[in-house]
């Protein structure tokens, strides 16, 4: 035996393919291979950009003496969570039910079935050695004992997580929201924004939600808790201002030091967030991190074909030539006081070259705490000199580091990620009125049609080195089925909307759980895992379950289809009615306001149906769906609605419309009813 992972195509499987462990990739074989020669399974659950994967690679895995009790007793298995997030949420699970705590890496030891017996995160070399010779001892002198504990834990993960159908789906108690705000309000950080504890990661789907419920019922201080939390993310050192793009975290409280890895899924959102904060606003530091984070993605993730890759690595080379965390994006006073020369002075008061901005050794990590009109105030400057300043330091810093060694690429292109980005530029299109994001966006979601998907219907996950592989999850669907919506409604062609029908009904042959109420996480064509894994709870990316429900009702309007809609309904009322603590199914109540007074929808049939929907669009209403036409339409929303070139507006909610009227003025009206 020998390490195979060479033969893959995923980054982080390649990191390991010279490490002496004989690592093999997930596969059905590996569960044969481990039964005829009774050994235990060892799965080993990372991703390229993670730091403490490096580290326990760098500790463990290289070791030769680790390597050699590894392959004598184990069939090591490495899995990059990107390319298999249903292999990984199944032994997430295992590890947060035996100690109560998860993360990456993620390491399992498994029965040759693979069941999982014991489980943990980082472990350091010597405590890694020892636990894996005592599993091995007792796997060897008293296989029963692991075999009892390991049917009581997967009756435990398959469980985990479930929740009992509402039987009255008709329930769904919006009163309960203001409870829900109540208790969430508690952990609101007033000072800097987002959540009272440390590391703060930056959770969009909260903020969406939090921006859409304090809009619809005029809550000025839950916007005025999201704005002051979109500004301190802007201003900390989570976002690069030098060159755009957020970081995945912050490893302390005031958004300054970010683990530094910039991933897709998190920028693609933060995209829609920004854009949907700048419509209300119109804060030019928002249009700034917009501008700065598309640039960003352009320049280092967009590729010939439209695909975009999916992330960049914390760690890079710092000048001894040793990969260390941040290497690429930190700075010291000497360096500063050499590039800016004369602006030193000026240039530290915005960014704080003091201690507060100080981070370690003598590097500091650039945040800003005060605005650029105090700071021009103070020194006797107009904004716009100290904002033109601004711009220039900032290009000097980009000029100068690009000299550096760059963080390494992660280039495979997740399906998932990369309707969320499309998304994000979606949405920032229409927030800025900027076409070209708009073209970028229609490009991707053309690459995702037609390099993505198989003549069969089904999408794929990943694509890299010019394949797609791996069947598609859940989440893959829902995100392109959301985008496609997107696009319908920015575009008002209905080829973007029989392409998420079609995605749709695939995902009802099989995914959709008819017992259960919800969909699979994995297709029904796929080889079976330990359990199937239903994702509810919406965290950093939201639950697929959820993204699907509003799929399903957006879908519901536009084709008149009740089945959708009570899926969609059934779905979100199970959910409502389980919910404990409101931050982790934040997306879930996006979804129960479709079942509200707030949600509604506007058709505008007639020759200038696109200039009047893009006027509106530009604005916030985050419950209201668009649609239009300029000839009769088949779409069923649309059906006998057109009755000429002149411009003809339709107000609906509910199933039933106002009276069709021809002043935009009436619309707003109505929408603001």
């Amino acid at each position: 035996m020998s390490n195979e992972l060479h033969k893959e195509s995923s980054p982080y499987l390649l990191q390991h393919a010279t490490n002496p462990v004989h690592w093999k990739a997930w596969s059905p074989e590996i569960f044969k291979t481990a039964k005829e020669k009774k050994k235990l399974i060892l799965v080993s659950i990372g991703y390229s950009t993670c730091h403490w994967c490096h580290v326990m690679e760098h500790e463990s895995f290289e070791n030769e003496e680790v390597a050699e009790i590894m392959n004598q007793n184990f069939i090591a298995v490495k899995v990059d969570r990107e390319e298999r997030p249903d292999v990984d949420a199944i032994y997430m699970k295992a590890v947060q039910l035996m100690t109560g705590r998860g993360g990456w890496p993620l390491n399992v030891v498994c029965l040759p079935d693979g069941k999982p017996v014991w489980g943990g995160t980082y472990f350091r070399k010597n405590d890694w050695t020892n636990t894996l010779e005592q599993l091995q001892e007792l796997y060897k002198n008293q296989p029963e004992k692991m075999l009892d504990y390991s049917e009581k834990l997967h009756a435990g993960i398959t469980n985990f997580g479930l929740i009992e159908q509402q039987l009255d789906a008709d329930v769904i108690n919006l009163d309960k929201i203001e409870d829900f705000i109540a208790k969430w309000e508690k952990s609101f950080d007033w000072e800097f924004g987002g959540y009272t504890r440390a590391p703060k990661f930056m959770m969009p789907t909260n903020y969406q939600f939090l921006l859409q419920y304090g809009y619809l019922t005029k809550n000025q201080k839950l916007l005025n808790y999201v704005n002051l939390t979109l500004t301190k993310m802007a201003f900390g050192g989570i976002f690069d201002t030098v060159a755009g793009g957020f970081s995945r975290y912050s490893v302390d409280v005031k958004w300054h030091v970010p683990h530094f890895e910039k991933m897709a899924y998190d920028n693609g959102q933060l995209l829609s967030l920004y854009a949907d904060a700048y419509k209300i606003s119109k804060n030019i530091i928002y249009k700034e991190v917009i501008e700065k984070t598309i640039s960003f993605i352009e320049r280092e993730w967009l590729n010939k074909k439209g695909g975009f890759y999916s992330a960049l690595d914390a760690d890079s080379l710092n000048k001894e030539n040793h990969l260390e965390e941040g290497a690429f994006y930190v700075w010291t006073k000497e360096e500063l006081n050499h590039i800016l020369k004369d602006d030193f002075e000026l240039f530290s008061q915005v960014f704080n070259v003091n201690e507060f901005g100080h981070w370690e050794k003598e590097n500091y990590v650039l945040i800003q705490t005060d605005t650029l009109e105090e700071i021009a105030n103070q020194n006797n400057l107009k904004t716009v000199e100290l904002q033109e300043k601004k711009k220039k330091w900032e290009n000097s810093l980009f000029i100068e580091r690009e000299k550096r060694p760059k963080p390494r690429l992660d280039d495979k292109c997740i399906t998932s990620w990369n309707a969320i980005l499309s998304k994000g530029f979606i949405d920032s299109s229409k927030a800025l009125e900027n076409e070209n994001y708009l073209n970028i966006a229609v490009k991707n979601t053309n690459f995702i049609l037609n390099t993505l998907m198989s003549e069969s219907g089904n999408l794929f996950h990943t694509y890299k080195n010019e394949k797609a592989t791996i069947n598609g999850f859940l989440e893959d669907y829902a995100f392109v089925i959301d985008t496609l919506i997107a696009l319908y409604e920015t575009t008002f062609d209905e080829m973007w909307l029989y392409h998420a029908k079609n995605l749709t009904n695939y995902c009802m042959d099989h995914f959709y759980d008819v017992d259960k109420k919800f969909f699979r996480f994995t297709s029904n064509l796929d080889a079976a895992l330990i359990s199937n894994h239903y994702e509810l709870e919406d965290n950093v990316i939201p639950a697929s379950n959820s993204v699907m429900a509003s799929n399903l009702f957006k879908l519901s309007i536009y084709f008149e289809n009740t089945f959708y809609e009570d899926i969609a309904r059934q779905m979100a009322a199970s959910v409502f009615a389980a919910i404990d603590y409101p931050s982790a199914f934040s997306n879930w109540l996006s979804v129960a306001l479709h079942f509200s007074n707030y949600q509604k929808e506007v058709a505008v049939c007639g020759e200038n149906h696109i200039g009047f929907l893009k006027e509106i669009k530009t604005g916030y209403y985050p419950k209201v769906l668009l649609a239009g036409c300029d000839k009769n339409s088949e779409l069923p929303f649309l059906k006998n609605r057109y009755s000429g070139p002149k411009n003809t507006f339709y107000v609906c909610q509910n199933k039933s419309c106002l009276a069709p009227t021809k002043s935009l003025k009436q619309v707003y009206k109505d929408l603001n009813n």
